[in-house]
């Protein structure tokens, strides 16, 4: 590490799990920028601190935020872009010029990116399930709203917080709340918001959901299939894509907020699986 070293960090509770040094690095590398990437623990009453902190010495450019901090980070931001004030979550801070802490969520980006660039699907005009109404989910409405579905159906345990989601999207789309329960399927694409995979158990929806042209992404991933992609497979699914390339592209564009470049991520995302 030299003087002119740019340092950066993924802060959490807990986060030695992170693969974000792996890929900040690798970006690095490939744009050729003297980058240190760190990860950060933070105490669960200490995050503020924690960022103060951090973004106290003059080479220290940007943290990215994983739970449980990321609606803190949205509270102690002092600028934040549109698409996270609509998420009410940050998960990518750093200094402008005139030292304001700024806030951003890259989450949907990296989601829409890895869905209709990496893999090619195709979200216009096609019926959409997302399971859950947490914050993973939120995080990524408003890209996928901008892709112009012909309509979005949210279903969640809680029946209300799916409710409160889809009116505070309705704006920017057709977007809707439906009990678990009374889903009618099939849909094109069924995305898993929640970390039910994480445990390896299911969320409370029925095969009916899936068709054989039914596309589905978990928003989890692991090194095997995920629980709920082995699911949708077995019950006929068309294609089933885990959450490593959303958060290789979601990390790609904190890197560009950062950095002033976004660099190319297939290499990176081929390595990763491979490992």
């Amino acid at each position: 590490m030299s003087g002119n070293t740019k340092i950066c960090a993924v802060v959490g509770n807990p986060i030695k799990h992170s693969k974000s040094p792996d890929i900040h690095h690798a970006f690095a590398r490939a744009e050729h920028i003297d980058l240190e990437y760190l990860r950060i623990e933070s105490p669960l009453d200490g995050f503020d601190a924690t960022v103060r902190t951090f973004f106290s010495r003059p080479m220290h450019v940007g943290l990215n935020v994983t739970v449980p901090f990321k609606e803190e980070a949205f509270a102690l931001a002092d600028v934040l872009t549109d698409r996270a004030c609509l998420a009410g979550a940050v998960n990518t801070l750093w200094r402008d010029a005139q030292g304001r802490l700024n806030g951003d969520t890259t989450d949907g980006a990296g989601l829409v990116r890895d869905m209709c660039v990496n893999n090619e699907w195709v979200l216009r005009n096609k019926k959409v399930l997302i399971v859950g109404a947490g914050g993973a989910v939120k995080g990524v409405l408003q890209p996928i709203l901008n892709e112009k579905p012909a309509d979005i159906v949210i279903c969640n345990r809680t029946a209300e917080k799916a409710e409160q989601l889809a009116v505070h999207f309705s704006a920017l789309g057709n977007i809707r709340a439906v009990a678990c329960s009374e889903l009618v399927g099939p849909f094109d694409i069924v995305i898993n918001g929640t970390s039910a995979s994480l445990a390896g158990t299911l969320p409370p929806i029925s095969e009916r959901v899936i068709a054989g042209h039914t596309a589905v992404y978990d928003m989890m991933y692991a090194p095997q299939t995920t629980a709920f992609n082995a699911w949708a497979l077995e019950h006929g699914a068309a294609a089933a894509l885990d959450g490593l390339g959303m958060l290789v592209e979601q990390a790609a564009e904190a890197f560009a907020l950062w950095h002033g470049v976004r660099p190319e991520t297939g290499e990176i995302l081929l390595n990763l699986r491979k490992a």
